[in-house]
């Protein structure tokens, strides 16, 4: 069943997406000063499934989680276990600011992997997309003239991985459902992550518990809010909701790590973000003309 049009509570779904999303960012950063990356994400995957066990009990239960695609889930799954991998990395490793604005380039390598297996055509709003993108973070890296931080470099092979990810979700979306998606990116992670996790476990501190069940909670109901923020409104119409996810993020590293935005940062954001919504505007436009 379709759920009734409406932009509002896509903007409230949003918000809730949003919220989710920096409070993973700060969570992400205080389990990994103590826990090694893949142990944070094993319990993330596994404390999350017992989180929206709710939500599957509401959908009909563990049987109606059975999916026809399981090599799609797979295959999905290993490309954003990566990308998350890759990020909380990136996480420990450079200001807030940077690591979001990098990963906002995610829509460039999406247009040009659903343009190389999807058959999708390339227009010239997606070029320049794709080329304010890469001019911006050539401004962020600055290779040749400033040292390029190793963490600039993991998060944008996030991005790519994130946009791997994508393309493949976007055909599960028209199979199976949200909640499905999210179980079976709960479950298989929880499998696939389980091994690195145990190389280097050892017991977490009682003060870092509490950012473990954050971080398994926003990870996982920040893809459902998402979801159903899309269920009631466009893409073109969510999506550019997300870019408030830029500033709200640098934000949170000014006021709770005193991180300061650099010039070239502010400008590198701000060519991406306009590449990504001159593309979504476009978008719009042909969808009312058509």
């Amino acid at each position: 069943m379709t759920a009734p049009q409406s932009n509002l509570k896509a903007a409230l779904w949003m918000g809730g997406s949003l919220a989710c999303m920096l409070a993973m960012t700060i969570a992400g950063r205080e389990t990994t000063r103590e826990l090694n990356v893949f142990q944070v994400m094993e319990m993330r995957s596994i404390i999350g499934l017992l989180m929206l066990y709710p939500l599957v009990l509401r959908s009909g239960g563990i049987r109606a989680m059975r999916t026809t695609l399981p090599l799609q889930h797979l295959s999905r799954n290993i490309a954003h276990y990566a990308g998350q991998a890759l990020w909380l990395f990136a996480l420990t490793l450079i200001p807030l600011a940077q690591l979001i604005a990098i990963e906002f380039t995610a829509p460039i390598w999406t247009a040009l992997l659903a343009m190389a297996f999807l058959g999708e055509r390339m227009n010239i709003w997606k070029t320049g997309a794709i080329v304010f993108g890469l001019i911006g973070v050539t401004v962020i890296v600055r290779p040749g003239v400033a040292e390029v931080n190793a963490g600039q470099l993991v998060v944008l092979a996030a991005a790519v991985c994130f946009a791997i990810s994508f393309v493949l979700v976007k055909a599960l979306t028209r199979r199976d459902s949200a909640v499905k998606i999210i179980f079976w990116m709960l479950v298989i992670q929880s499998v696939i992550g389980l091994i690195p996790a145990l190389h280097e476990w050892h017991w977490p501190s009682l003060h870092v518990w509490p950012w473990i069940f954050v971080i398994a909670f926003s990870g996982s109901y920040a893809h459902y809010c998402m979801a159903r923020a899309v269920a009631h409104a466009d893409a073109t119409v969510v999506m550019p909701m997300d870019f408030v996810r830029v500033p709200a993020t640098a934000l949170v590293g000014w006021l709770v790590y005193s991180e300061q935005i650099d010039m070239f940062t502010a400008i590198g954001a701000a060519l991406i973000l306009g590449g990504n919504l001159l593309n979504l505007m476009a978008r719009t436009r042909r969808t009312v003309t058509a």
